[in-house]
């Protein structure tokens, strides 16, 4: 289970016509309380989806002079990214709201709106309207409605992705899509995570923000950051337990872990999964900085494709991190990769043929020795398959 995993969640997922493949393209995932908390990052692309514009006044309770914090419902379509669509596109973004909200018996300012797709298509608002109707009249609470609404939410992905995570009493679930530009500013991809924990609306912010940052956040998949970057939470409370602070950044965090890594392994045209890790640097963010950096690389990208442990690649990339971000000696770094160090202190280590990269997890692992901060970011390898994917993406 993943979205109805938590006691008050209902959700559903239908065909509404907005793929020309017929496929599974709207899902809707319902918050019946007693709570309506609910949070919300988005991406930081200065060229914003119009149900971007829309949710982050939702969550901020600056539409209509709503509650911040506070949603009932979210909405999300596949098929269309409604970016870039101007002053139509705002306005369909305000219609699906207004329209779900009369089929919940809720303002618009109480839902959610999420839209994922090629940009520049205007939706199919008839249709779309028409689906969330079906999906209205087809909520429910079990396992197979919250997957069908990760189904829903599905683009170029190849499999649904859907996690939960347990506590003494209180549950977190959720579903994410997303295999290409996943270049985060704060999130990345479409996301939506719910809870019966008892929080209010401060405390769940601060979670999600924590959560995201030490895991979507540090996803690099392509260099490529989406326009309608979400990761949303709902939290209904209906399970009576109250989690301390840190508890739920906990959680939230290992859920959004994850799924984080779903995402990694279903990167489009993606062989490998990278997990590059910096250790002994000064600070974390000077670890997220040069991990980051290295993660960018488009031929260390090619050369774990190819099955080759090529750690110039690696050092010429951790080159270019300034120096007032991330502090280093070159001639004191290590660099091992699926656990053999072939460069050791600016010098040749072992033997690179020693390095079996035939498993589909890959592990970079560099050393500064600077300090005693580390992170990871997470990449994949570049193939033939992913060019493939993207020149055919709108043909």
């Amino acid at each position: 289970m993943s979205v109805t995993a938590a006691q008050g969640f209902r959700a559903a997922g239908v065909r509404a016509g907005l793929k020309a493949s017929g496929k599974p393209d709207l899902a809707l995932v319902v918050n019946d309380g007693p709570l309506d908390v609910a949070a919300g990052v988005f991406t930081t692309n200065r060229v914003v989806a119009a149900p971007v514009v829309w949710s982050r006044e939702v969550i901020g309770g600056q539409d209509q002079g709503g509650e911040p914090g506070s949603a009932r419902a979210v909405v999300l379509n596949s098929g269309s990214a409604n970016a870039c669509t101007g002053l139509q596109g705002a306005q369909d973004a305000r219609l699906t709201a207004q329209e779900v909200g009369r089929l919940l018996g809720a303002a618009p300012d109480e839902v959610l709106v999420c839209s994922t797709g090629v940009i520049g298509t205007p939706l199919d608002m008839p249709r779309l309207l028409d689906g969330a109707r079906s999906a209205a009249e087809t909520l429910a609470a079990g396992a197979q409605a919250g997957h069908d609404a990760a189904v829903a939410i599905m683009t170029t992905d190849t499999v649904p992705k859907e996690d939960t995570v347990v506590r003494d009493g209180w549950t977190v679930g959720g579903m994410i899509k997303g295999v290409g530009m996943l270049a985060p500013g704060l999130a990345t991809m479409l996301a939506v995570l719910t809870t019966d924990a008892q929080v209010d609306a401060a405390g769940a912010q601060r979670a999600l923000e924590a959560a995201t940052a030490r895991t979507v956040n540090r996803i690099n998949s392509d260099g490529c950051m989406s326009t309608n970057d979400t990761v949303v939470l709902l939290a209904s409370g209906a399970s009576g337990a109250s989690p301390d602070q840190a508890e739920l950044e906990e959680a939230l965090t290992e859920l959004l872990g994850m799924l984080g890594r779903r995402l990694v392994a279903d990167a489009e045209g993606a062989t490998h999964d990278i997990a590059v890790t910096v250790t002994g640097a000064v600070s974390e963010a000077a670890a997220e900085a040069a991990a980051r950096t290295v993660s960018a690389s488009n031929l260390l990208k090619c050369a774990v494709a190819g099955n080759d442990p090529n750690w110039g690649r690696v050092l010429s990339q951790l080159g270019t991190v300034p120096e007032e971000v991330c502090p280093l000696d070159p001639d004191k770094v290590d660099v091992t990769i699926n656990g053999v160090t072939i460069f050791r202190h600016g010098a040749l280590g072992e033997d690179r043929s020693k390095v079996d990269m035939t498993p589909r997890e890959t592990r970079i692992d560099i050393a500064l020795w600077a300090g005693s901060a580390e992170a990871t970011v997470w990449t994949n390898d570049l193939t033939h398959g992913y060019v493939t994917i993207n020149a055919e993406y709108t043909t």
